[in-house]
């Protein structure tokens, strides 16, 4: 995948760039591993704003995504490689030898008549999925489950994935793009290879209605308001840290010490410039 720059023969084209889609084989999704998505504009159920800057953008249909990859021992072929507008990575869709057809995240590397195959057992090949417990050290892996037959929840995005550096026990230990190292059970599943479209990070939108396209409102700044209408507003913040409209620290940690997920963080990520 390449990044494709535009003349700048207006204001918005100046500084806008987009993917080249070289790597789409077909635009029109399989109509049957579709759903209608339904968009809140930021609302909950009492109609109440509970996120705001979310509104408009253009509609979509969502793509059924077999984070699972349950179907073991079947081989499929990959059909199409398309676009997905509700992630940043491409989506490969799979028709089984049984006839069935799922869509999967698309692994680096992974192109149109390849063969994949998951479940315990499966050779150590971009797109196949088998227990961590089966991947040799060193190998880049994504779409990782956190909890058995769950699903893949972490690297799911565009150019991410995980390493594998340790076993010990019923657990192995992933190093994640993020430098936190963390443990995850041996027989949780995960796809080999990274996900692709990795030069997603490079897009720049251009110009503002990009982000309208997208379904992302504006955002003002407090500084900019009223004291009546936020804390930070009028001349000066006056040296107070960052809060909300309401008086809540923004910017600090809220993940729970105490929940099981946390217990299984080795090592926390960095922060801040990396130091070499």
């Amino acid at each position: 995948m390449a990044i494709r720059q535009f003349k700048p023969v207006t204001q918005g084209t100046r500084f806008r760039s987009v993917s080249d889609f070289k790597e789409i084989t077909r635009s029109t999704p399989e109509k049957s591993l579709t759903a209608p998505l339904k968009k809140s504009g930021g609302r909950d159920n009492h109609g109440h704003i509970s996120m705001r800057r979310i509104g408009g953008g253009h509609k979509r249909r969502y793509r059924i995504i077999d984070f699972k990859r349950n179907k073991h021992g079947i081989v499929g072929t990959v059909m199409h490689i398309e676009y997905d507008p509700n992630r940043s990575s491409r989506i490969a869709l799979i028709e089984y030898t049984d006839g069935e057809k799922r869509y999967i995240l698309q692994p680096k590397g992974l192109k149109q008549g390849d063969t994949v195959v998951a479940g315990p057992g499966s050779d150590v090949r971009v797109g196949n999925t088998l227990p961590l417990k089966e991947v040799p050290l060193g190998t880049a892996v994504h779409n990782i489950e956190l909890k058995i037959g769950k699903g893949g929840q972490i690297c799911r995005s565009a150019g991410t994935s995980a390493q594998v550096i340790a076993k010990e026990g019923d657990y192995v230990t992933l190093r994640l793009a993020s430098t936190e190292v963390r443990l995850v059970h041996g027989n949780c599943a995960a796809t080999i290879g990274e996900v692709g479209n990795s030069e997603h990070e490079l897009i720049s939108h251009g110009k503002a209605g990009k982000s309208r396209w997208l379904g992302k409102r504006p955002k003002v700044r407090g500084e900019v308001m009223n004291p009546v209408d936020h804390p930070h507003g009028g001349r000066t913040r006056g040296g107070r840290n960052v809060v909300s409209p309401w008086g809540k620290p923004e910017g600090v940690k809220t993940r729970h010490k105490k929940k099981a997920s946390t217990r299984l963080i080795v090592r926390g990520r960095k922060r801040g410039k990396a130091t070499k």
